[in-house]
């Protein structure tokens, strides 16, 4: 009997981290692949480059049918779902006093909305799948917050909430969830011009090949989170265990290096 195919769908596949993850992903025998981000011309360019099967959809995850289209596509080409990587987001930077409300709420309705809402949607089939895992790759930025970027780490800690009991619940139907935590990688999106610049910040990026790793160890490999690079959980335990020490240096004339610079959406 041929063995059964592993199904992987990676969102925001069209570059960076996505792009990134679906090449990992492709390197396991037996795969096949389905691409989901808003540009269809990059996304029909890394399908035709991987060295297995993949397919792509090109939307707009905020779309309110966004869910329903992309289940129609996975199941128009398969019969189960293996793997999700709840990949799309971006980030716009600027103080609350600044951009407000409509800030916060893109960065909700795209970051934490969208993949609930898929998540949601797939959630069915991920089940008749098992065992099958779901991985959402939230940031660093969901345990430390930085000035300016306040409305990016709302969405993140989100995420992470959310993810925690979702991995709780779906245990016990054989769905393992685990999430990622990058912290500055440089990509098209986030390039990162000023770390990238000086060698000592430099120590500090990342890649998005070694983010796509995590996220293999995270989804097939069943590890419950990972921090790319590992360092950056240290930051994480000492919001919690020196609070007072986390803000004197991020709000430190050194903060303004370890900010991201606005980005627009490149899923």
């Amino acid at each position: 009997m041929p063995t059964q195919p592993k199904v992987a769908l990676v969102t925001g596949a069209s570059s960076g981290i996505g792009a990134a993850t679906a090449r990992r992903l492709a390197r396991e025998p037996g795969v096949e692949l389905i691409l989901v981000a808003r540009r269809g011309e990059r996304l029909a360019d890394l399908a035709a480059s991987l060295p297995c099967p993949a397919t792509w959809v090109a939307v707009d995850l905020t779309h309110p049918n966004a869910p329903a289209r992309v289940l129609a596509h996975v199941e128009g080409h398969h019969d189960r779902l293996d793997l999700l990587v709840n990949n799309a987001g971006a980030a716009w930077r600027g103080t609350f006093g600044e951009t407000g409300w409509d800030n916060v709420h893109r960065h909700m309705e795209l970051n934490f909305e969208a993949v609930v809402r898929l998540t949601e949607a797939l959630l069915p089939l991920i089940r008749r799948s098992t065992p099958s895992a779901i991985v959402n790759v939230a940031s660093t930025a969901a345990r430390v917050s930085r000035a300016n970027s306040g409305a990016y780490s709302a969405s993140k800690f989100a995420l992470v909430g959310w993810t925690d009991a979702l991995s709780l619940e779906e245990a016990a139907h054989g769905v393992h969830v685990g999430m990622v935590l990058p912290g500055f990688v440089s990509t098209e999106g986030f390039p990162q011009t000023e770390l990238r610049q000086k060698a000592l910040t430099r120590l500090v990026l990342s890649s998005p090949e070694k983010v796509a790793d995590a996220i293999y160890e995270t989804g097939p490999g069943g590890k419950p989170e990972r921090y790319v690079p590992r360092p950056y959980a240290l930051a994480a335990y000492l919001r919690i265990l020196a609070p007072r020490l986390v803000r004197r240096v991020l709000g430190g004339p050194a903060a303004a290096t370890f900010t991201p610079a606005a980005a627009e959406r490149k899923d």
